[in-house]
């Protein structure tokens, strides 16, 4: 039994999503210590846009992935482990002003989009869009969430969108030296049930 427990604990838990040919996407429930190098290693390519704080630790692995409230997806390639998107309630980041300062903090109705990368050699083959579909359709089916949100880079392509409003401007983000935009993304018009047609989606959101 006790030797169950530990395998349990170094082994991922997902489930199959989506797939196509030798690329699929799935959901993880949890992520076990043989995937913490992968996912820590894939980070690294966010650092250059979005800082140091984007490459995850074992601590934000714990903390932002294996969450019940959380939306962890990751994509693979051939078995390999290529990306990852995880929505987090904006509550679980209190201790970022510009969380406490968003309308619908402790509302428990937004999911920010705490890191979305593909690696740079699988880009352009659509992966990106699908894994952000993917993701965007299964914040639709939690009832209580009616937008995302997140930061991308001043002049990102990928916000001209009729559901996705500029929220405020952070200078020098992460010590980066960028500016960022925190965008909202509404999924649900007027607060119904309904859903909102997504169209494809770029790398950076």
């Amino acid at each position: 039994m006790e030797q169950l427990e530990f395998a349990s604990k170094k082994d991922s838990i997902t489930r199959v999503i989506a797939s196509s040919g030798v690329f699929q996407i799935e959901l993880l429930e949890h992520v076990g210590e043989n995937d913490f190098s992968t996912l820590i290693e894939i980070s690294k390519h966010l650092a250059q846009e979005y800082g140091e704080k984007a490459i995850l630790t074992k601590a934000t692995i714990h903390k932002y992935f294996n969450k019940k409230s959380s939306l962890p997806f990751i994509a693979r390639y051939r078995g390999d482990i290529i990306g990852y998107i995880v929505g987090v309630p904006i509550e679980e980041l209190s201790s970022e002003p510009w969380a406490r300062m968003d309308e619908n903090f402790g509302k428990y109705n937004t999911l920010y989009t705490y890191a979305f990368v593909i690696m740079a050699q699988y880009k352009g083959n659509g992966y990106a869009k699908m894994l952000k579909r993917v993701y965007l359709n299964w914040a639709k089916k939690r009832g209580s969430i009616r937008f995302i949100t997140g930061h991308v880079q001043v002049g990102s392509n990928s916000l001209y969108s009729p559901q996705i409003k500029i929220i405020s401007r952070i200078e020098n983000w992460q010590n980066t030296g960028k500016t960022f935009e925190y965008y909202r993304r509404k999924l649900r018009p007027n607060g119904t049930g309904s859903t909102v047609n997504t169209p494809p989606h770029a790398d950076t959101i």
